[in-house]
């Protein structure tokens, strides 16, 4: 993996980003030194700019208080996200609209070697999944590692090898904003798990997980 991207994670992180609450592009982020989290970062482009700002519209209208009160999410908001995310965003994800890059087999590839590359060394990785065009991952940052560092690599490096091998020059390869989601007890980790490898399954793209190529169940 590339010197750049291996060090990017050297460096000492804020202490916001290991346990309290945060900002970015006006989703609350709840971080705790030592928690498990669900991931999903998608290609750029996969949601059309109306869905999109209509999906926005919908997720504001449950974190509005969050934000003006500058809180974390309660885990009440936390589990009504998520189901809003999974029932809304991930459903229109897995009908596979858009530039789907990530059925490509290399490409896929390329992905799966960033997702497991430090796995075991910056963090844990429970389970993880590579759809047609978006990916999810229950991971655990180790300590002195955080979960922004981690996303950052994985999009960092998959992004520079992805363009590469397909001459790509426009926009960047993935969404900007990833989803994340702080698993707070075991029901909710077997839950985010099999969410996580049952995805292929649901989305019609094979009849068992461990028949999915590019996925733990599989792996």
């Amino acid at each position: 993996m590339d010197e750049t991207i291996i060090n990017m994670t050297d460096q000492t992180p804020p202490d916001h980003l290991l346990t309290g609450f945060h900002s970015r592009n006006s989703l609350p982020h709840l971080k705790r030194e030592g928690a498990t989290y669900f991931v999903t970062f998608r290609q750029a482009g996969t949601l059309p700019k109306a869905v999109l700002i209509r999906f926005k519209k919908e997720r504001e209208a449950i974190l509005q208080r969050a934000v003006a009160e500058k809180r974390p999410l309660t885990w009440h908001e936390q589990k009504e996200l998520f189901q809003w995310y999974s029932s809304r965003v991930d459903q229109y994800l897995d009908c596979g609209y858009g530039t789907c890059h990530l059925r490509r087999p290399d490409v896929a590839a390329l992905v799966a070697k960033a997702l497991c590359y430090f796995a075991g060394q910056r963090y844990q990785l429970q389970a993880w999944v590579i759809m047609p065009n978006h990916v999810h991952a229950v991971v655990r940052p180790m300590p002195g590692h955080t979960l922004s560092q981690i996303l950052h690599s994985w999009k960092s490096y998959s992004a520079h090898q992805i363009n590469a091998l397909l001459s790509l020059k426009a926009s960047p390869f993935w969404q900007k904003e990833s989803y994340d989601h702080l698993i707070r007890d075991e029901d909710d980790l077997l839950h985010c798990y099999s969410y996580t490898v049952m995805n292929p399954v649901k989305a019609g793209l094979c009849s068992v997980p461990e028949a999915w190529p590019w996925s733990s169940a599989h792996a």
